[in-house]
């Protein structure tokens, strides 16, 4: 699986464009993603990732990052063994495209703001 470009509201994986955000997980697309709290990421946002057990997830936060994940979220993360990385879109994209060949990594993409 391959991020082939990012811009505001739209992603490419694989050839395929999605305009919504998205969830990369064991090879395949989420594209009905949404979080309780559209710019807030929470624990109960990310269950189907905590089940697939990644090694690596990397969340973005948008095209200016205005999606947060608080503390307690991290730490929830932490508590299940995941690494991860907090980025802005555009260079969670790049590092997804990076961890997914060394070992397995989730995506959790917010694709706007």
């Amino acid at each position: 699986m391959r991020i082939n470009s990012y811009d505001f509201g739209k992603i490419v994986i694989d050839g395929v464009t999605y305009t919504s955000d998205v969830i990369l997980l064991e090879g395949r697309v989420n594209s009905s993603w949404w979080r309780r709290e559209g710019h807030r990421l929470e624990a109960a946002d990310l269950e189907e990732v905590v089940q697939a057990n990644p090694e690596f997830l990397v969340i973005g936060t948008g095209h200016s990052g205005a999606m947060k994940v608080p503390q307690e979220t991290q730490e929830f993360l932490r508590s299940k063994g995941i690494d991860f990385a907090i980025q802005k879109t555009e260079d969670a994209c790049k590092t997804f495209n990076q961890s997914v060949q060394e070992r397995k990594a989730a995506a959790a993409l917010h694709l706007t703001c």
